[in-house]
């Protein structure tokens, strides 16, 4: 089965409850600029991609799944708003550099992309990205590690950008509250950022 199929096959069964933007970014919305180009990666039901809308982005919303991207397009048109839905398989194709101000990225894992999220940025632009990390206190998530961060990994991997929030609690003090079994990073590519 295809990567498009798998996804196709758990979006058709999927809840269809209301939409939610992942917390790194609804708890951050005062970082956002005022106006500008947002891509909402591997984008599911389009949560962070509604949400950016409404804050007055130009939005694209980019996933594998031709399902999840209709459902998204016609959710879209019955909140009246403004969206750019598109079936992309981003782990082959990747955005291009300096094309985004904002880039979401929630619940989704592919090491092999990073570098090009991060070039994808316009100088001053920020990445939101939230998922799950190895150190866990639930069940939720991927049950193999390698879709799960290592400690502190994001930092690696996007250390050509500055970090504005970081959040990867792990299993220190009270384990049933706070933010757990996930990580949350904000970065921004430089203003002057060095030419590869």
């Amino acid at each position: 089965m295809s990567s498009k199929e798998k996804w196709n096959d758990r979006y058709r069964a999927a809840d269809k409850s209301p939409v939610q933007a992942a917390r790194v970014l609804s708890e951050n919305l005062h970082l956002l600029p005022r106006s500008g180009i947002a891509l909402d990666l591997a984008c599911g039901r389009g949560g962070n991609a509604l949400l950016l809308a409404e804050q007055g982005l130009q939005v694209n919303a980019w996933d594998i799944s031709n399902v999840v991207i209709s459902d998204l397009r016609q959710l879209a048109e019955d909140s009246n708003v403004m969206l750019a839905a598109d079936v992309r398989d981003v782990e082959s194709e990747p955005p291009s550099a300096e094309q985004f101000d904002v880039i979401v990225v929630s619940y989704f894992l592919d090491r092999d992309s990073m570098p090009a999220l991060a070039a994808a940025l316009k100088p001053g632009g920020l990445i939101f990205y939230q998922t799950f990390t190895r150190e866990r206190v639930s069940s939720r998530g991927p049950q193999r590690d390698a879709f799960r961060l290592a400690r502190q990994e994001l930092l690696q991997q996007f250390s050509s950008l500055e970090l504005v929030v970081y959040r990867e609690e792990g299993l220190l003090g009270n384990t049933r509250v706070g933010c757990r079994d996930e990580v949350m990073y904000i970065g921004k590519k430089p203003l002057n950022h060095p030419q590869p």
